[in-house]
């Protein structure tokens, strides 16, 4: 390995210490220089060839980690124990190993670790100390595990309703709710020992597109983010962030050229780097999304970031795309279209982040992962942040006499979600707990689906109907509406965005859980049980 870090690492306390003199040597070769600029991915639960000859040829020196690489969590760790080997004896360093642990709908480890709430959940909660304790418990697991780096927390301000893929993952829709958990969340996965990744720079809160699937693009200018998206970045990096995500979004007020910010000189380098002072890694979000892949081509997109001052390249799935990449990258060094200096200077400072992150911190033992406090602690903060968003609760009857809990099953809301847990039911979860009927239903209820609801409701006084993302699916809240103008008393449940509430006016409560996973289901059933009151605050994340 090239020349171990010296620096001393202190844990405890609020901050982990490195000396910029603790950097690793820098590589020697042009092939190793490009392949510690970028992370890959691969399918499956082992270490494939094809991931071998990227390392082997390439010295691809990174990886990020999915939920399909996740069994349990004997399973992971040793995984991540084989890649640290591939990885340093392919290139002579330590990986970056990352995931995209954000907690609540955005959540990659297995069953048997613990997946936290999610943003706006914990901000409900209207403790931002709920925050920090996420991203401590988040950062054991992880270091446990052998991840170094999470890309989290979300900084993005949800001051769009429409928006597909931000919303719920967001802490709120202002910049002061943001900012505060945000940076709490930071601190505990700085606590922890991890790399955090704020994300996504500038702002991708306020966009009715997803990036996964096209091209966002925000005709604000500098002065309106100044007033509103870049306010949690400028507290986070005031707080002393070390990595930051840029979103592929357009925004043509601000760099005139038809590129991303991702690509964008104005937005990467004279915005984040020179008006915000930002001095700590700069990453990309994957670049096999549609929104670079599609438009630019991943591995020009990636070149582009490079020359815009992006240090760290995620080509997150497909072999011959890597290759195509780092191929990219080398002949515009040789043609001198990349400057060498470009290209150190991104080498530089993920060296640097791996000599802090990716040796010299001794890991948790894999106890940790899954543990009763741990669980314990984040059922709690689940259970803090339902709210009663409007009407009045009324508890289910004990037995779930004359109770009947309705709802659509769980699916993946948009390409950054986790794929949902198998037999995980709204109907089923609560008839399971309390007692009552079930009915299970489509997704978007048709006439013919609704029909059959109200049939099966007709002798129930009472009906529970979890409600999943409805404004998307607009049959959802036709049902509950049919179901009050029969005479129901209908507790809705927002187990997704919760401005599905505000498209009901008749029912008798509306409760918001945020999220669709088996830490909200069981806090929604002690409220709706009465053994704990809905304590959370909706005013802290949705301004009506």
């Amino acid at each position: 390995m090239r020349s171990r870090p010296v620096a001393a690492f202190l844990l405890g306390g609020n901050r982990i210490m490195a000396s910029k003199e603790g950097a690793y040597a820098r590589p020697q070769s042009l092939r190793e220089k490009i392949g510690q600029l970028i992370v890959t991915g691969f399918p499956g639960t082992a270490v494939t060839a094809d991931l071998e000859a990227l390392v082997r040829e390439w010295k691809i020196g990174n990886i990020i980690l999915f939920a399909h690489n996740a069994e349990n969590k004997a399973q992971l760790a040793r995984l991540c124990g084989e890649l640290q080997r591939l990885i340093e004896a392919g290139t002579g360093y330590p990986a970056l190993i990352s995931i995209d642990q954000e907690g609540g709908r955005v959540t990659r480890l297995p069953r048997d670790a613990v997946n936290v709430p999610g943003a706006m959940a914990i901000a409900a909660t209207g403790d931002p100390g709920n925050a920090r304790a996420a991203g401590r418990i988040t950062a054991a697991e992880l270091r446990a595990l052998g991840i170094n780096f999470n890309l989290a927390p979300v900084l993005d301000i949800n001051n769009n309703k429409r928006n597909p893929v931000i919303n719920v993952r967001s802490y709120g829709d202002t910049a002061e709710t943001v900012s505060e958990y945000g940076v709490e969340m930071l601190r505990g996965l700085r606590e922890g020992g991890v790399l955090a990744a704020l994300k996504h720079f500038p702002g991708h809160g306020d966009t009715e597109v997803d990036s996964h699937l096209g091209l966002p693009s925000s005709g604000k200018t500098l002065a309106d983010l100044e007033a509103l998206e870049l306010l949690p970045f400028r507290a986070a990096i005031a707080e002393g962030a070390e990595a930051i995500m840029v979103a592929h979004m357009m925004f043509p007020e601000i760099e005139p050229r038809r590129v991303p910010a991702t690509m964008s000189p104005a937005i990467v380098g004279e915005l984040l780097k020179g008006k915000l002072g930002y001095g700590g890694l700069i990453v990309s979000d994957c670049l096999e999304m549609d929104a670079v892949k599609k438009y630019y081509g991943t591995a020009q997109g990636a070149l582009g970031a490079l020359k815009a001052g992006i240090h760290l390249l995620f080509v997150s799935h497909t072999p011959s795309l890597v290759r195509e990449t780092a191929q990219v990258i080398e002949q515009a060094v040789l043609s001198g279209e990349l400057p060498m200096e470009t290209l150190e200077a991104a080498v530089d400072q993920v060296l640097y982040y791996k000599g802090k992150y990716a040796s010299g911190i001794e890991a948790p033992p894999l106890s940790v992962v899954g543990c009763e406090a741990h669980r314990l602690e984040a059922a709690a903060i689940a259970a803090a942040g339902i709210c009663l968003a409007s009407g009045s609760l009324e508890p289910v009857a004990p037995g779930g006499t004359g109770t009947l809990f309705a709802g659509s099953y769980p699916y993946r809301a948009d390409q950054a979600s986790s794929q949902v847990r198998a037999g995980l039911s709204f109907p089923d979860a609560m008839a399971d707990r309390l007692g009552g009927a079930r009915l299970l239903a489509a997704i978007d209820p048709d006439e013919a689906e609704i029909g059959r609801l109200l049939r099966e409701a007709e002798g129930y006084g009472q009906v529970v109907y979890g409600l999943y993302n409805g404004l998307d699916n607009p049959g959802q809240l036709e049902a509950v509406r049919r179901l009050a103008a029969a005479g129901k008393r209908v507790t809705a449940v927002a187990l997704g965005k919760p401005y599905d509430l505000e498209a009901l006016d008749d029912i008798a409560c509306g409760l918001a859980a945020f999220e669709y996973t088996a830490l909200s289901l069981d806090a929604v059933a002690r409220v709706l049980a009465g053994e704990i009151a809905p304590a959370g605050s909706i005013g802290n994340v949705w301004h009506r």
